[in-house]
């Protein structure tokens, strides 16, 4: 009987232990890896299919530039809210060389919401064009708690308040336009291999090399990824 209570422990401690183990990996990555990074070696370039850019994107920065980073994104992910200022520094701190692309990877399972939020995000690039696209795509992530606790009420507040006709931006939300154009960006990211968000694909327009970042890296690493494709 006592050999069995000790070997009960033994297990429970195992499980315990394994528990920690796998604890303590989630938060020493944090939950994000730069795809295809061998050891000691930085962000390797990948095969990777994804759509080219076209006039439906969303570009922050110089169209032409060297470096085009393309997110797949959610507005009521935590991880994309942390992560929008790490590119808006990006692009500054690059100047014209890199251009940052978001496209819309709504997570409809985890954020109901998400995907009406990305519709009001294309009818305020309808309205006001794509600086305005900018504007009220961050509006929403310095205002959303995140994981689908944005009010939808404060989607028109925000159109007003940047100066957007509301009724027509109301017009707009509700029609369902941009359906198929959202969903068309997430095929293009199951494409890539986009299975949570933020997704990145850094391209070297001029060379057609990619590297597929997963997660809300930090700066010095986007960074890293930048610099191993120019």
């Amino acid at each position: 009987m006592e050999q069995t209570k000790e070997n009960k422990l033994n297990i429970a401690g195992a499980i315990v232990l394994a528990g920690v183990i796998i604890a303590v990996a989630i938060l020493l990555t944090n939950g994000k890896v730069i795809k295809n990074n061998p050891s000691g070696g930085g962000p390797q370039p990948q095969e990777i299919t994804v759509a080219s850019l076209n006039d439906k994107d969303h570009i922050l920065g110089n169209r032409n530039a060297k470096i085009v980073v393309i997110e797949f994104s959610d507005t009521e992910c935590p991880f994309c809210k942390s992560f929008h200022p790490t590119m808006k520094k990006i692009v500054a701190d690059y100047k014209g060389d890199v251009a940052w692309v978001y496209r819309h990877f709504p997570l409809d399972a985890l954020h109901s919401k998400a995907r009406n939020e990305a519709v009001a995000t294309e009818c305020a690039n309808e309205l006001g064009g794509n600086e305005m696209f900018w504007r009220y795509i961050d509006k929403i992530f310095e205002i959303t708690p995140s994981n689908d606790k944005l009010d939808p009420a404060e989607l028109p507040k925000i159109a007003g308040n940047l100066g957007l006709d509301v009724p027509k931006f109301n017009k707009c939300l509700s029609s369902g336009k941009y359906k198929d154009l959202i969903e068309a960006q997430v095929q293009d990211g199951v494409k890539v291999g986009v299975t949570g968000t933020p997704s990145s694909v850094v391209i070297n327009q001029k060379t057609g090399k990619k590297i597929l970042i997963v997660g809300a890296e930090p700066y010095d690493n986007i960074k890293r990824a930048i610099d191993a494709i120019k």
